[in-house]
């Protein structure tokens, strides 16, 4: 893909390779990102067959706490992912198929931002160079080439739906649909988890220093109130008695 999509929430599961169709025996990578802290976070998932279950029981092997690989998948490991804290709090969820068909779309999982560009990839399971691929989104055909990839440079929000693709004599996808944001800013990449904690700590010095800051401009207002009035009222005082030493 030629951007990284952004997360919209605190905590993120992200796919590697970052699509949502893959073909029998394709490995996958699924990492739990949060913004503040990864820790104590677990991959889970709801399938068909296995109901919902964390990495590591019955399915996939965690690489880390919060990293699961799925080593060679079947169709069976198809069904909703997300991640999901010791407290119960949730991610995305993100649904991955894995196909016995021949030919899959290679789409990003996540929202992408509106502006950005987008490459959608036409993947057969058996490569040749006499392939025509084909593209479709919402059931209407939009493009063919004999490249595999079809680039919108700038996408708009009017670009979301569901897209899906064949090659020509060697069969059709599932369809994936792409999610477009008119709020996020146009990225070449996410940003970095060092960004996003300095970030965090520089609004917390913020949210506990501006009341401390407020309260000494209060303060240093009311002291200099104060002075200019008892020296208003030592000049008056000294005022008076001149006059009377007149009379």
């Amino acid at each position: 893909m030629q951007l990284t999509p952004f997360c919209l929430m605190l905590s993120c599961l992200r796919v590697s390779p970052d699509r949502s169709q893959f073909f029998r025996y394709d490995s996958i990578s699924l990492s739990c990102e949060h913004q503040l802290n990864s820790t104590g976070w677990k991959v889970k998932r709801k399938t068909t067959v296995g109901g919902v279950r964390s990495c590591s029981s019955g399915w996939g092997s965690a690489s880390s706490r919060s990293t699961c690989i799925i080593g060679n998948t079947y169709p069976s490991d198809s069904g909703v992912y997300w991640c999901e804290s010791e407290d119960g709090e949730r991610s995305n969820s993100v649904n991955i198929t894995i196909t016995d068909r021949t030919v899959i779309l290679e789409s990003p999982v996540l929202p992408v931002s509106e502006g950005a560009a987008v490459i959608l990839r036409c993947k057969a399971e058996t490569n040749s160079p006499d392939h025509m691929f084909n593209y479709y989104k919402d059931g209407r055909s939009i493009s063919s080439n004999s490249t595999g990839e079809m680039i919108i440079h700038s996408v708009l929000k009017s670009d979301e739906g569901l897209y899906k693709c064949s090659i020509t004599g060697g069969g059709e996808s599932i369809g994936s649909w792409l999610a477009v944001d008119g709020s996020l800013p146009p990225s070449s990449s996410a940003p970095s988890a060092s960004s996003s904690n300095s970030d965090h700590r520089l609004m917390c010095h913020l949210v506990v220093g501006t009341p401390y800051l407020l309260s000494t401009i209060l303060l240093g207002l009311i002291y200099k109130d104060r002075k200019r009035a008892r020296t208003v009222t030592e000049s008056r005082g000294s005022n008076s008695v001149v006059m009377e030493i007149v009379v």
